[in-house]
């Protein structure tokens, strides 16, 4: 196209633009320098193309979106020993501090200081080139395509959310929600050798891509009481005192609640949908049954690995959830798509050397 570093920019809520953007430096000896060739679009994405905001994160200047990219390494650091140019790499977008405490545990997705792709005001990963660690860049194997690579980060945020759940051989699992990180939590949790995997959603046709890709029940959601939606999943999937796992990818509040209603006594209970702030919560059943109930954000020390290592063994597979493909000149009609709930998961293709 003839751009040095053409990018998809977010002015303010509802108006993008195209722009051409100077080459990111290398401003460490680490860094690499990466020809984005295919970026998947996420939720919070399509939230800040539409609202210009999630929560205290507030677009104020010109961003670039983006943050679920795969590419080739164009450019490396003095120091880089790694990777070379011309290497396939799946790109996690967030680099923490590396020194605070949370940081030195393992846990830097928890890092305050985290600099993550495409949250306000740090740029994303929908231009020709992204710049970013060494060590923050996955080498992707033969087997494994650049459009499954860019697949990684949702990839991880499900290994990162069933590891919180500790999904042991034999269980049973309800997962509400059957999008993309939904799905993908079914995968890992199938992977994991959960037994009985429940897809829970108001969606019919993602209900049948669900048993067709991971879950071995699913059940459609209805406008009841929690209670009621709870000894519904039970009974169709015969999960007898009740689930041992349920995790929570929608964000919906009666599916929180039906969450906590369909585990039996000591089971497993992670959030990992954005939803409500704030919710009406069944506090009395989560005491009585003295449920071990966790948060899930993002991924941590080593979620990526865990979930490339995951595709190449051939454990998990990540084709079937792409759904479309659009030119990057296109990227705006993808978002459109992502908004209106068609397909699962729409790739754009980058702008290549």
């Amino acid at each position: 196209m003839g751009q040095d570093n053409l990018s998809f920019v977010l002015e303010k809520a509802g108006s993008v633009r195209y722009e051409d953007r100077p080459i990111p430096p290398l401003t460490s000896p680490y860094d690499v320098r990466v020809n984005v060739r295919y970026t998947g679009i996420c939720g919070s994405d399509v939230h800040y193309w539409t609202h210009g905001a999630i929560g205290s994160f507030v677009v104020k200047s010109p961003m670039v979106l983006g943050h679920e990219s795969s590419g080739v390494i164009a450019g490396v650091g003095d120091k880089v020993s790694s990777l070379k140019v011309g290497d396939r790499v799946a790109i996690e977008p967030g680099i923490p501090c590396r020194r605070c405490v949370r940081c030195k545990e393992g846990y830097y997705n928890l890092c305050v200081d985290m600099r993550f792709a495409a949250t306000p005001p740090i740029d994303g990963t929908l231009a020709k080139y992204y710049a970013v660690p060494e060590d923050f860049c996955y080498k992707l194997p033969e087997s494994v395509s650049l459009e499954e690579g860019a697949l990684m980060e949702p990839l991880a945020v499900g290994v990162h959310i069933t590891r919180q759940a500790q999904i042991k051989q034999g269980q049973s699992v309800v997962v509400f929600g059957a999008g993309p990180v939904g799905l993908l939590c079914m995968a890992v949790a199938k992977a994991y050798g959960a037994n009985t995997i429940v897809a829970v959603d108001i969606n019919e046709d993602r209900l049948k891509f669900a048993t067709q890709y991971a879950a071995t029940h699913s059940v459609v959601s209805q406008r009841e009481p929690a209670p009621d939606t709870a000894a519904r999943i039970i009974k169709a999937a015969d999960l007898g005192l009740g689930a041992d796992v349920a995790i929570d990818a929608s964000g919906a509040e009666p599916c929180i609640q039906a969450g906590i209603h369909v585990l039996r006594t000591g089971g497993s209970y992670v959030q990992g949908g954005m939803g409500k702030s704030d919710i009406t919560f069944p506090i009395g059943a989560m005491g009585a049954k003295e449920l071990n109930i966790k948060g899930s954000f993002r991924y941590n020390s080593g979620d990526y690995s865990t979930a490339v290592g995951l595709v190449t063994s051939k454990r998990v597979s990540v084709k079937e959830l792409i759904t479309g493909k659009v030119k990057f000149t296109d990227a705006e009609s993808a978002f459109q798509d992502v908004k209106a709930a068609k397909g699962i998961k729409i790739l754009i293709e980058g702008v290549q050397d």
